[in-house]
Formats: structure tokens, C-alpha cells, sequence
């Protein structure tokens, strides 16, 4: 571990609002099969969805260097310029409604405080070591944790203070969650392992996962337990965060070709994941260990991250399509 300032206590949140987000606590999916898609205004690449408090889902549009905004009452979007060269990859907002993007083409966090509706400013953080800043979660209390696969590393951002402390990885670390003692969890999409940063010492570990799984990404569970996809050999890892072992892989419906990408969990702690080589999201019950599927609308979505809404709604983002969805 390299640490750029000195390690604080990685406090566990408040809250275990769990999934892919760190700010809305999910509720529980009850899908009718329902599936609605909007056309977002700059679909150039357009990525990792986030719900606010208000209910609004913000979208960052990586190529077209936007923010961009959906209202889900009103059926409408907005869509704000970012700082030249942001390229944002990935964003969620905090309790009091900033949006907090990583800024994957310069090596920035950006922070983008909300009044009334609208940005009242744009601030990018740069991050110690530069690289290409990735996945971002908020831990519910104080501290922004992202991913930085270019210079592999994984980083805490204190609000309060603004410092910023590293800590390494290997391979490309992609997807992160937090379990309910405040252990960061996160992918080596590159590798086959999934490390763990020890929240008292800030000791990483790893797990390895076997040759060819590629994990992407992973989420916390009300239970205490992660869930990860795995990109190469098509399955779902169960890991229990006490113990640090995995309980369980499942293979999913389609298989090594499915290529599952996103994962998410609900708040009854059923799995979301989807399989972007054949354009469908799984609805996975623990309890009865079986799948249902939801064929997408449209050919090529590109889904690479999705979130569970307050509501129970899984909403996703087709990077490739343009299109924001929802099923329900």
C-alpha cells in the first residue's frame, strides 16, 4: 500500500444502502416485465447511471463530455458541459444532491454542487497520481472511494478535508463496494482476483478468482455479503465479507457468451445482472438459486453499469444503443 497522505480510520457508513450506489437505499424489485427506454440527447457513450435523492437519474456521457440529467415524472432530460477533457466515467450523488463525477481523461474528481435545480459551480480535484479515474461509490458518511485503472490504484476523497489517499492495486481495478464494516471491495478487471481494503489498517488482500474470469463489477448485499460478475467465464460469485471466501458461483443463463458486465443488488438483497453479449439483464433469487431473464428492446445496449432505484426499479445505460432504460 502507498498512501499520498496519511491513512485516516476508514469508518463503516451509516447507513447500508448497498447495490451499486451509496446514497439511495434500494428497494425491493418486483419486476412485472415491464421495460421502457429513452433516447439520451448526446448518446456518445453515455454511461453508469446514478438515482438522486429527488429521484432523478444523472448519466455521464464519456465521449461528449456531459452530464446529463433524466427526470422520470416528466419523461424529459437535461444535459450540462463538463470542464474540456473530463471524459467522465463514472458518478453518484451524495445526500445533499452534489453530483461527484471521476474525471477519466484528466485525472480529476469533479465536484458539482446543485442549487435550484442547476450547477452552481464545476470543481475538479486531481488526483495524486494522475491515470484514468473509474467506478465511484460514496461510503454514506464522509468519503468518496474511486477506482483508478490507469494508474492502479484505488482512492478515498474526504470531503471535509479534500485529502486524497491511495492505495495500490494490480490489473486494472474496476468495479468497488463497501460492506457494513466499511471494507472496500473491488475488481481486477484485467486479472482474475477481487481486493479488499482492510477499513482498520488498510491492509489489501486479495481473492483470486481463477484464470479467465475477468470480474467487472461488484456489489454489497443487506446481508453483509458481495456479489460479483464475471466478465470471462459467464458466472455470479457470492462472497461473504466477514470471512473473506466465497460461498457460492453460479452460472449464469447464457453462459461464458453472455459476458456478464454490471451487477446490483436490490433491498431485499436479489441480484441484478446483466449479460451484454446477448442484451439481457437476470433478476438472481438467493434463496431459490434461480434466474429470470429480460430480453432488452434493442440489439447492442452496451450495458456497463446499473442501479436500483428507491422505487425497487433497475434502471441501466446503453452505452452503445444511447438509450437509458428501466424495467419494472
Amino acid at each position: 500500500m502507498r498512501t499520498v497522505l496519511a491513512v485516516v480510520a476508514l469508518l463503516p457508513a451509516l447507513a447500508m444502502a448497498g447495490g451499486s450506489n451509496y446514497t439511495i437505499v434500494p428497494g425491493v424489485s418486483s419486476p412485472s416485465g415491464k421495460v421502457s427506454e429513452w433516447a439520451v440527447p448526446t448518446p456518445r457513450f453515455a454511461r453508469d447511471p446514478a438515482a438522486a435523492p429527488d429521484g432523478r437519474i444523472y448519466i455521464a456521457v464519456m465521449h461528449g463530455n456531459k452530464l446529463a440529467r433524466f427526470d422520470p415524472a416528466t419523461r424529459q432530460f437535461e444535459e450540462w458541459d463538463l470542464p474540456e477533457g473530463t471524459r467522465p466515467h463514472g458518478l453518484v450523488v451524495d445526500e445533499k444532491g452534489t453530483v461527484w463525477m471521476t474525471g477519466h481523461g484528466n485525472g480529476t474528481l469533479l465536484e458539482i454542487p446543485f442549487a435550484d435545480g442547476k450547477p452552481v459551480r464545476m470543481t475538479a480535484h486531481k488526483t495524486p497520481s494522475g491515470g484514468t479515474p473509474h467506478t465511484i461509490i460514496f461510503d454514506g458518511r464522509e468519503a468518496l472511494w474511486f477506482t483508478n485503472q490507469g494508474a492502479d490504484k484505488v482512492t478515498r476523497y474526504e470531503r471535509a478535508s479534500g485529502r486524497m489517499t491511495e492505495f495500490d492495486s494490480r490489473d486494472g481495478p474496476y468495479g468497488l463496494a463497501m460492506d457494513k464494516s466499511g471494507n472496500v471491495w473491488f475488481c481486477q478487471a484485467s486479472g482474475q482476483r477481487v481486493g479488499r481494503i482492510d477499513a482498520k489498517t488498510g491492509k489489501v488482500t486479495e481473492i483470486d478468482f481463477g484464470k479467465g474470469s475477468l470480474p467487472r463489477r461488484i456489489a454489497a448485499a443487506p446481508d453483509d455479503t458481495l456479489w460479483v460478475a464475471r466478465y470471462g467465464d459467464g458466472k455470479l460469485t457470492h462472497i461473504d465479507a466477514r470471512s473473506g471466501k466465497i460461498i457460492k458461483s453460479y452460472e449464469m443463463p447464457a453462459g461464458p457468451s453472455g459476458n456478464p458486465y454490471a451487477v446490483t443488488v436490490d433491498g431485499a438483497g436479489k441480484v441484478w445482472a446483466n449479460e451484454i453479449g446477448t442484451d439481457t439483464v437476470t433478476l438472481f433469487d438467493p434463496a431459490s438459486e434461480k434466474f429470470r431473464v429480460f430480453d432488452l428492446p434493442t440489439k447492442n445496449e452496451g450495458i456497463r453499469k446499473m442501479v436500483v432505484d428507491a422505487k425497487g426499479r433497475l434502471w441501466y445505460m446503453g452505452s452503445h444503443s444511447g438509450k437509458l432504460g428501466v424495467v419494472e
